[in-house]
């Protein structure tokens, strides 16, 4: 403690020397000039970035973060131009202080970009501001006597000794390796889903895998660095896994469901299903949901559990190929075989109607009214919607009937209004008559 007070005591006394003066007003003005670089500068190039239209998205990130530092990029550049100077025109000594702020600037400038891979901004901040830190007193070399410092308000807790560097340190190295997972994570996500290789579920599997693995071992280690013994809390996460267990069944349900779902690829993002009053599209599948978009924009979450034990109807497990059915009937005077031959000419000119599997038209009834028959067609692609197909049917088909004078008929009633005038019937009230 006495030592470190006499050397800030020294350092305070050598900032009074003239030399130390001059290098601080040099700093100051380096500071100004790239302030004023920066202002000059700006301008133009977010201009010219904003021209750049058909560059890659990582390429103008890295052209934002830049634009960001611009100032300190400026400045560690004059400054380092400034120390080369005046290591070339006078004595090592009376640029000492340049130095060092150049070494400071160039460090805080590389950890300010490095961080910028972190995309949580409070673990960002933490990585960045700690070390920041470090840097700075590495820089300065008084790494260990700050660590005895503030080791003095260390707190034990069992046999686990905890500082304040200690716990910096270990927040720290687990932001680093929490963001160093996700990185890894991301890429190797990229790369398995673009494998056609690979089914979808399989990739989702994977996927969830890979995170799961990465993230286990970046937390374990984050928490060894701090000086936590995982071996001591066995027992006791033991026991709260149990109560834990107790409590969230439903949950523990979803997850080994969604898993099972994935192995056994019954289901798969992209899929096409109908659970309940439910039809739409698999967008994805997460640990304990999917994630169902309908035709009218809506998203519902469905349990996994709910896709493993109920009744779901999936249009595109095997293939792609889906059967549609409408139902339509003519009057007993139209042809019943040139109704059969214009229901499949008329859904045969229907776009999304497949010509490799050709509708089919037959007679299911004889109504009251009309003769009813069955159209059915094929289609590949029942993302696209089923209602807007059969209304392109059915539409198609009163066209073709129009033409050819097809009649479709419908019900028709007369009603007669009955006047309060009308004559008795004398049959009817001499039946009524006593006697």
């Amino acid at each position: 403690m006495q030592q470190s007070l006499s050397e800030g005591q020294a350092f305070a006394e050598s900032l009074l020397r003239p030399w130390v003066a001059y290098q601080v007003l040099i700093i100051l003005g380096v500071f100004v000039a790239a302030h004023l670089l920066r202002r000059w500068i700006g301008p133009p190039v977010r201009t010219w970035m904003a021209s750049r239209e058909n560059w890659p998205k990582w390429r103008m990130r890295v052209l934002v973060v830049i634009h960001q530092r611009l100032r300190a990029i400026i400045f560690v550049l004059l400054i380092w131009a400034v120390v080369l100077a005046m290591r070339e025109f006078t004595w090592p000594s009376r640029s000492y202080l340049l130095s060092l702020v150049a070494t400071l600037a160039s460090a805080w400038l590389l950890v300010a970009f490095a961080t910028r891979l972190i995309r949580s901004v409070f673990l960002r901040r933490m990585v960045r501001y700690g070390a920041w830190v470090y840097v700075t007193l590495y820089v300065l070399g008084i790494v260990d006597e700050t660590a005895e410092l503030l080791d003095a308000a260390a707190i034990n807790i069992g046999f686990m000794h905890l500082s304040l560097p200690l716990v910096v340190q270990g927040f720290v190295i687990l932001g680093c390796l929490l963001a160093a997972a996700r990185f890894i994570t991301v890429s190797t996500s990229a790369r398995i889903q673009s494998n056609e290789d690979i089914s979808p579920s399989m990739r989702v599997l994977i996927v969830k895998v890979v995170q799961v693995v990465f993230y286990a071992i970046a937390f374990f280690v984050g928490v060894r660095a701090l000086g936590i013994d995982l071996t001591g809390l066995a027992v006791l996460s033991g026991a709260i896994g149990v109560g834990i267990g107790f409590g969230l069944q439903k949950v523990v349900s979803n997850l080994v469901s969604g898993v099972i779902i994935l192995l056994d690829k019954s289901i798969k993002p992209g899929d096409v299903i109908s659970l309940g009053e439910t039809f739409g599209w698999i967008q994805t599948l997460g640990a304990r949901y999917a994630s169902v978009v309908t035709r009218d924009g809506k998203e519902y979450l469905i349990p996994n559990e709910d896709l493993i034990t109920g009744q779901v109807v999936n249009w595109s497990h095997t293939n792609n190929f889906v059967r549609l059915d409408i139902y339509f009937g003519t009057s007993y005077g139209c042809d019943p075989h040139q109704v059969r031959k214009l229901s499949i000419a008329a859904a045969q000119g229907v776009e999304r109607v497949l010509s490799s599997r050709p509708p089919v038209c037959h007679i299911v009834g004889f109504g009251d009214s009309s003769v009813d028959y069955i159209l059915r067609f094929w289609i590949t692609d029942p993302t696209g919607g089923l209602t807007n197909i059969r209304g392109n049917v059915y539409l198609a088909l009163w066209d073709a009937f129009k033409e050819h004078n097809i009649s479709i008929p419908f019900p028709q009633r007369e009603v007669r209004l009955l006047g309060e005038d009308q004559p008795l019937d004398m049959s009817d009230a001499s039946s009524k008559s006593p006697g």
